[in-house]
């Protein structure tokens, strides 16, 4: 067992000791403020403090997790073996505080300090430390953590730790099951006036084609879904919006027996979640009166979540989830940059800056989403399944694990989506796939 000495145990040094141990190098440790202790054990140990004790392997810390509270930091970002690196530091195993640059990053300490948002109240990614100092695109957190086992290795060759092994995740988000179908009286003839009104004529046909003729609904893409599913043997994750109808929450009524049907169907296939409505954010009430929805459709309990927009303002967003006992989150990504939002492709606990404590939530961070690709980043399909790959490859050079995010109707390989079906498939052939593994 490795043991740690630190002049005093903080819930901040408690939490990322556990998290980087535990969650990044598999290794078991114990944390240890009593000199005496330290000074005795003799297998594998190293001291984190302002300064060594003696001769022992030392890592200098620059002081962030013995801190209380939220203040503006002046960082500088540096170098070590090619990988950017925060809180620079003398006299230490490391020429960086990497604890301090683990919490810095998985507590998104910067999105608790006065920051301007976009158009839907997000935290933007050009604002990122890591946009601005080119690092988006680098799981740095998991890059840290290796760097701090090689030290470790090196000095102590008895430490065991836990092999990782890089894992594909794939997420679909249902904001909208149908484009068309089963919308009722009242939004069909509003949704065929408003084509006529725009001499949208292509539209209206297909929508007439779709209500009376027959004709595949243009986002009901779920047998599609469900044989990639079996053809590359995974299963995905289904984040449902059953929302109330509002500016931004357009799906389907809960009461709605097609879309019961549906989403029955899908949990046969496959792994569900909660897709909190954004009306949900102004008003937190609705976030249990959704989940209850969704768990008395498919008779059993909710312990996933999605923001709808993505939709993520901490540490509110986060302790609403508690509240209602959502276990699991996959909001954390940016939707204009693909990368690593908090640094990282590796499930996390989620520390409350604000509160000061580890809570019961873990974050799947997300990694590419399809939105992204085409909206945000305009890229052509070819051009997109190469920028995939680029991240997927960075996940898998770290043993992590990959979250794609995709919706049903992006499938349709219709209008503007044409084309990128075969982004999709190429993209999970690739994840699925033994290339870009290190041996």
């Amino acid at each position: 067992m490795l043991l740690v000495y630190v002049p005093k145990i903080t819930p901040r040094n408690r939490y990322v000791f556990k998290t980087v141990f535990k969650n990044y190098l598999g290794i078991s440790y114990a944390l240890t403020s009593n000199l005496e202790e330290f000074n005795s054990h003799k297998l594998a140990k190293f001291s984190y403090s302002a300064r060594p004790l003696a001769e022992e392997l030392h890592f200098t810390a620059e002081g962030l997790l013995e801190q209380n509270g939220i203040s503006e930091k002046t960082l500088q970002t540096t170098l070590v073996n090619g990988i950017a690196t925060l809180f620079p530091v003398r006299n230490s195993a490391l020429e960086f505080d990497v604890f301090a640059a683990i919490f810095y990053m998985l507590s998104r300490y910067e999105e608790y300090l006065p920051h301007m948002r976009d158009q839907y109240d997000r935290f933007m990614a050009k604002d990122s430390l890591a946009a601005k100092e080119g690092f988006l695109q680098v799981a740095v957190v998991d890059r840290w953590a290796l760097m701090l086992k090689d030290v470790l290795q090196e000095k102590f060759k008895e430490l065991v730790f836990e092999k990782r092994t890089f894992t594909y995740l794939p997420t679909i988000d249902i904001d909208n099951a149908y484009a068309y179908k089963h919308k009722g009286l009242l939004r069909s003839v509003a949704s065929i006036g408003k084509s006529l009104v725009k001499f949208d004529f292509a539209r209206f046909t297909n929508q007439l084609q779709v209500i009376f003729g027959g004709k595949k609904d243009p986002f009901d893409t779920y047998d599609y879904q469900f044989e990639i599913q079996r053809k590359y043997k995974y299963k995905a994750i289904y984040f449902i919006l059953i929302g109330d109808y509002g500016l931004n929450d357009k799906n389907l009524s809960h009461e709605n027996r097609f879309f019961k049907t549906l989403i029955k169907s899908i949990s046969d296939y496959s792994f569900l979640g909660i897709h909190p409505s954004f009306g949900s954010n102004n008003q937190p009430s609705k976030l249990k009166i959704e989940i209850k929805r969704l768990q008395d459709i498919v008779k059993t309990d909710i312990k996933r979540s999605r923001q709808h927009f993505l939709k993520l303002t901490l540490p509110e967003t986060y302790r609403n989830l508690l509240e209602s006992d959502i276990e699991e989150d996959y909001t954390m990504g940016f939707a204009s940059q693909l990368g690593f939002r908090a640094g990282t492709c590796t499930p996390y606990p989620f520390y409350d800056l604000d509160g000061e404590l580890e809570c019961k939530l873990t974050v799947f961070p997300f990694h590419v989403m399809e939105a992204t690709l085409k909206y945000y980043l305009n890229l052509e399909p070819d051009v997109a399944i190469a920028e995939s790959k680029k991240i997927i490859d960075e996940v898998k050079a770290v043993e992590g694990m990959f979250v794609s995010l995709w919706h049903n109707e992006s499938l349709s390989n219709q209008d503007e989506w044409e084309g990128w079906r075969k982004v999709y498939e190429q993209v999970v052939e690739y994840a699925v796939s033994k290339e870009g593994i290190s041996a």
